[in-house]
């Protein structure tokens, strides 16, 4: 008895690149989110001057939890086809480019790694519409 294959749809390039791209916002999420919940050594606390945190305690657990768990969920469901891929993806990109934002505004450009992660999210967010509805 021969099985019926099913054909999945041909959407290569896109899928990969932005699963592959939220697999790498969430990895440096859950690693700087670490980091910083362990004190953020040699990080200036002069930095969080006129915001609301005194350390890098909770902005730490707000990134691993907020960033880095929406960019591993949505990279998990990109990768696996879910019907949910999209609004995950999209989610998680949006997300990114929020925390981005209230960095930039919080503690000013303090690292080239800003407007690259604000890049990372834009793309996310572009590659998004490249999934099906």
């Amino acid at each position: 008895m021969m099985s019926a294959i099913v054909a999945q749809p041909r959407d290569g390039f896109p899928r990969r690149a932005l699963g592959a791209l939220l697999a790498f916002v969430a990895l440096n999420a859950f690693g700087g989110g670490l980091y910083g919940a362990a004190g953020a050594e040699g990080v200036s606390t002069e930095w969080l001057r006129g915001t609301p945190f005194r350390d890098y305690l909770i902005p730490s657990v707000v990134l691993f939890v907020a960033v880095g768990g929406s960019c591993l969920l949505a990279a998990m469901s990109v990768f696996r086809r879910r019907r949910w891929a999209r609004p995950a993806a999209f989610a998680a990109g949006t997300i990114l480019l929020v925390w981005m934002t209230a960095q930039l505004i919080l503690i000013g450009y303090t690292s080239w790694l800003q407007p690259t992660f604000v890049a990372i999210a834009l793309l996310i967010l572009v590659l998004t519409t490249a999934l099906p509805r």
